[in-house]
């Protein structure tokens, strides 16, 4: 866990980037024309977010408004009646995407802590006309939301942002119902990172010095309660994905499902 001041420096600079970035979708400058703004967890690569067309359409909102590494969406299996909370919801894709699917009589929670993202997403949700979303301002690793309050936890390439990730899966632990479902895309270390990467604050932003191995992200999420894990890998990237050839190490695009234990 990184100490108190770093972790306050990282969560800056995470909140300056995406600011900017919701600052730029707002105005329309930010991939909609395959432009490098948003383009990938790794920096420089397109991402790998897979969303029909029938989906944008749905959510009355365009492919440049996700930031995220995958779709935990099409994964979670959604059903009416359910309660879902989306960890970074950013420009709030996935939240109006899973309002639809809860349906009316369900309910769809985005928590962010970024003020620019928060009102790009009320705007997309109101451009939406959905009615069973909101937003929340605050940070993963204290939800501002009661014990066991949700049925199903997802994110999207989020978690490994924070610079304290066992306080942030003790909390989407504690607001899981026994039973509950978390599903989340997130960036995984495949091969060891240079020490000088780990230290950069806009690496941190990046989606890139923030990442687990799997082993060790296992480890946090059975600490935190979880069964049930299991890991799909998405894609690999290495240094030549950002123009960067001789960069040791390699992160990955994962999915990652737990769940609360029933009798818990």
């Amino acid at each position: 866990m990184a100490g108190v001041q770093e972790s306050a420096e990282i969560r800056d600079a995470v909140r300056q980037r995406y600011a900017s970035f919701a600052r730029e979708m707002s105005q329309g400058d930010c991939c909609t024309g395959g432009g490098s703004c948003c383009s990938g967890a790794a920096g420089g690569k397109e991402p790998l977010v897979v969303y029909s067309a029938e989906d944008l359409q749905e959510a009355a909102i365009t492919r440049g408004t996700s930031l995220g590494c995958g779709n935990p969406i099409a994964a979670a299996d959604l059903e009416p009646g359910e309660v879902v909370l989306d960890l970074g919801s950013g420009a709030g894709l996935d939240v109006l995407l899973a309002a639809r699917r809860v349906g009316p009589e369900g309910t769809v929670y985005g928590l962010d802590m970024t003020d620019e993202m928060l009102a790009l997403a009320q705007a997309n949700r109101q451009r939406a006309g959905v009615r069973n979303a909101h937003f929340l301002r605050g940070q993963i690793e204290a939800i501002p939301l009661p014990d066991q309050a949700v049925d199903v936890v997802i994110s999207n390439c989020v978690i490994n942002l924070s610079a304290d990730k066992g306080a942030a899966l003790r909390e989407a632990y504690r607001v899981l119902r026994p039973g509950g479902r978390f599903l989340v895309a997130d960036m995984v270390e495949m091969e060891p990172l240079p020490d000088a990467l780990r230290s950069s604050l806009e690496s941190w932003a990046g989606c890139i010095a923030g990442a687990l191995p799997s082993d060790r992200y296992q480890e946090l999420l059975e600490r935190a309660g979880f069964r049930g894990i299991a890991f799909e890998e998405l894609h690999t990237y290495r240094g030549s994905d950002v123009g960067a050839a001789d960069l040791r190490g390699a992160v990955a695009s994962m999915l990652i499902n737990a769940s609360r234990p029933v009798d818990a």
